[in-house]
């Protein structure tokens, strides 16, 4: 049983006992977090897809920790004028374990 969840606007597959990696999420670690835009939900009986939402269905997981994400390195580059820039950026992320799955 799966389901696909919308996290700040991505979709990530969510399993009950997986860790996710997401966008920085406003509550604090160890807090209960309840994710209820699921666009696909799959169980034993067969796939519910969303219009664009599964009514009824529902994603609960845990705020693992924060921190920041992998660097992404940005280069500039004008050809002939000896210009070029190289800058990094790390975003801040959230990881979350997911706990349970409520279907539809």
């Amino acid at each position: 049983m799966y389901a696909m969840v919308e996290i700040s606007g991505r979709q990530y597959k969510a399993e009950e006992g997986t860790l996710l990696t997401v966008d920085r999420l406003p509550q604090d670690e160890g807090s209960e977090v309840t994710f209820d835009r699921v666009v696909l939900f799959r169980t034993d009986e067969g796939v519910t897809v969303g219009t664009p939402y599964v009514k009824g269905a529902s994603v609960t997981a845990t705020v693992e920790g924060h921190g920041r994400g992998e660097k992404v390195i940005v280069r500039k580059f004008k050809r002939r004028k000896n210009y070029h820039r190289t800058i990094g950026h790390r975003s801040m992320v959230s990881t979350v374990r997911i706990k349970g799955l409520a279907g539809a």
